[in-house]
């Protein structure tokens, strides 16, 4: 039997800036929401039609270190990682549940005012700059102009 794989891609826009936690543990925590979207032409009425899907991302240590320091609401990032669902208890007794990213890369995509040339790179979860990707390559060439 062959293995299995676990693996996610996105690029999206920030909806609100990151909620960064310490950890009595001293690990850090960041959380936030992505929005990834998609559009078509209807065929029926020829409007042109927009679909928004929000994703959770959630990203530990020296990543969430460098979240903290240069990714704010509205701007565009590549995230990669994989999907865990975790469960809990609300205050009705109800089992809910939710699904999130835990990233283990990303690269912030588009610049905000104060940014450096050090917050275009891509991060690895051990916080430290990585290898240009392909994506980081097409997104050199023309940044708004995606070829997906």
């Amino acid at each position: 039997m062959a293995g299995t794989v676990n693996k996610v891609i996105l690029i999206g826009n920030l909806g609100k800036d990151p909620e960064i936690r310490h950890l009595e543990n001293g690990a850090v925590v960041a959380n936030f929401p992505i929005a990834t979207s998609e559009s078509y032409t209807d065929k029926n009425t020829g409007q042109k039609v927009e679909n928004t899907d929000w994703h959770n991302i959630v990203v530990w240590r020296g990543l969430a270190g460098i979240v903290e320091k240069y990714v704010k609401k509205g701007q565009k990032i590549y995230v990669e990682g994989k999907l865990k669902t975790r469960s809990w208890q609300d205050k009705d007794g109800s089992t809910r549940y939710t699904t999130e990213v835990i990233a283990d890369e990303l690269t912030i995509l588009s610049r905000n005012d104060n940014s450096s040339a050090q917050s275009q790179a891509p991060y690895s979860s051990e916080g430290t700059p990585e290898k240009p990707s392909k994506v980081d390559d097409i997104v050199k060439n023309d940044k708004n102009d995606l070829p997906f």
